[in-house]
């Protein structure tokens, strides 16, 4: 484009900074890069930035992006003859003598001696527009004490909005168009259809599981809660090593699209050694107890080793900071995601987590805000995330021992905020706790008798463990049974042929 071009277009009015500067624009790039794309569109499918329309600071500049990226997506060619009839009657490309603008663009070509430079300063020129904005909102919010003035309130938006930016998420991006929206929907049916017609959203590593789910999917909340001793710790564990281990193998494979991801695993109950411990003890496949103890022999050592060296670049990241607040984790995780990218959160457990503090003076209301920063942090992340939660001791009083969705304890939003609940529920720890009196040589026939009973019952649910699906937005309720190691806290698929003719409820 000539200056002489430059002359008679007009300049885009500009939204002042607080030192009376204009934003950072570059509206002659805007300009080459549109002449560039028009002249080849193939340059777009070598873009190394995600530029979008509202990247561009001249409105104008920004709707023709946006005709080319759909004219692109219907197949056609798009120059200015066939990006014409689309913008004859656009008040700002008139003031500039009407379609032959869209020709001008085109005229020198000098965008093309140098497209990705111009599309990348774009891109950053529109995250320093970003960046202003948010510094400005920032400085408003420190200088107004009209309300409850709370620093590391402030702070966590702050670093919130930080993110955002980060992320190319530019304030003009409201809402996603249908368009959008359902490529998005045909990408994850696609990765479904690639993984065998299992799994939609990232692995859980358990077969079963992901026949009933489809996996773990972005934006979702997960609650998996149980009474303690039920095994949710660990299988929260597995599916977070899973998950990590799929994507390792994936990569080494050279599958792109992996439904395996880098895991963040919150432990507010456990240290990271611990974790590590068990981790270990399942790939090594040593009771964890042994390790601790020290009771091992070399073979045993000499697989410990084999383990440790194997998982060393395992992309699962542990963070055991006790007595965390929602926007503390929600921070940490922001870090844990533009750092490494993880593409899966797991929370353990919801109830050792702390509000804000405003709400400390009701526990119902302090979960339900965990809850609802969990399902925000999940959305906000695009990422799943598994919340474990405790059960109340009704649990406990019934015959039957399986939970249902009013034993989660302390509020109803936990259920309200979760897509899917799942409990975990081991018939074989109740059995075990009616042990009858052990028979003595000469004890009675009716001893011996109990006793043989229970030993038949305690044979049947040894090692077995039901998933309980209780509520599920993507698809049906239900129940999944697995086996469970309890020596090496592992879960697994039970074998073709063990399944109970209820468990697809």
């Amino acid at each position: 484009m000539s200056d002489e071009d430059l002359l008679i277009r007009p300049q885009t009015p500009t939204v002042e900074t607080p030192a009376g500067r204009k934003l950072p624009a570059n509206l002659e790039a805007e300009a080459a890069f549109l002449g560039a794309v028009l002249i080849d569109n193939r340059l777009l499918e070598e873009m190394t930035v995600p530029l979008r329309p509202e990247h561009f600071f001249d409105p104008l500049h920004g709707r023709i992006f946006e005709r080319v990226l759909v004219l692109l997506d219907k197949q056609m060619i798009v120059t200015p003859v066939t990006l014409k009839p689309y913008f004859e009657a656009d008040e700002a490309l008139r003031e500039l003598g009407g379609t032959a603008y869209l020709a001008r663009l085109t005229a020198d070509g000098q965008g093309l001696l140098a497209p990705r430079e111009l599309a990348q300063q774009i891109y950053d020129l529109a995250l320093l527009r970003e960046l202003v904005v948010v510094g400005r909102e920032l400085v408003e919010g420190a200088l107004d004490t009209s309300e409850e003035v709370e620093p590391l309130r402030k702070i966590e938006q702050a670093e919130a909005r930080l993110y955002e930016v980060a992320e190319g998420a530019a304030s003009t991006s409201e809402a996603d168009s249908f368009r959008s929206a359902s490529n998005k929907a045909l990408e994850m049916i696609e990765t479904a259809i690639n993984s065998g017609g299992h799994v939609s959203g990232k692995t859980t590593g358990l077969v079963s599981i992901n026949d009933k789910c489809g996996g773990l999917h972005d934006s979702d909340l997960i609650i998996l809660a149980g009474r303690p001793g039920m095994g949710k710790s660990s299988l929260a564990t597995n599916i977070a090593f899973n998950c990590a281990d799929r994507y390792v193998r994936d990569k080494r494979d050279g599958i792109e699209k992996s439904v395996g991801a880098p895991v963040a695993l919150f432990s507010l109950e456990m240290s990271s050694d611990q974790l590590a411990t068990r981790i270990l003890a399942e790939q090594a496949g040593i009771p964890s107890e042994k390790l601790r103890m020290g009771k091992i022999g070399r073979d045993e050592f000499q697989d410990l080793s084999y383990a440790s060296q194997r998982l060393a670049d395992l992309p699962l990241y542990i963070d055991d900071t006790p007595a965390l607040t929602i926007g503390a984790l929600r921070t940490r995780a922001r870090r844990l995601k533009r750092r490494h990218d993880i593409g899966l959160i797991v929370v353990d457990y919801l109830q050792l987590l702390q509000g804000s503090g405003r709400a400390t003076d009701n526990r119902v209301n302090e979960i339900s805000e965990i809850s609802r920063g969990l399902k925000t942090l999940a959305k906000e992340l695009g990422v799943p995330v598994i919340a474990l939660s405790q059960l109340s001791r009704a649990v406990e009083q019934r015959d039957d021992k399986r939970p249902m969705l009013s034993d989660l304890r302390e509020s109803g939003s936990i259920e309200q905020d979760a897509d899917m609940v799942w409990f975990i529920f081991r018939e074989d720890y109740y059995v075990a706790s009616r042990e009858p009196k052990v028979p003595q040589g000469d004890d009675d026939m009716k001893i011996a008798e109990a006793h043989a009973a229970w030993a038949t019952e305690m044979e049947r649910v040894h090692g077995i463990a039901e998933l309980i699906v209780a509520k599920q937005r993507h698809g049906a309720t239900g129940k999944v049974r697995l086996r469970f190691e309890a020596k090496i806290t592992r879960f697994t698929d039970l074998a073709d042929g063990a399944y109970g003719g209820d468990d697809w409820e």
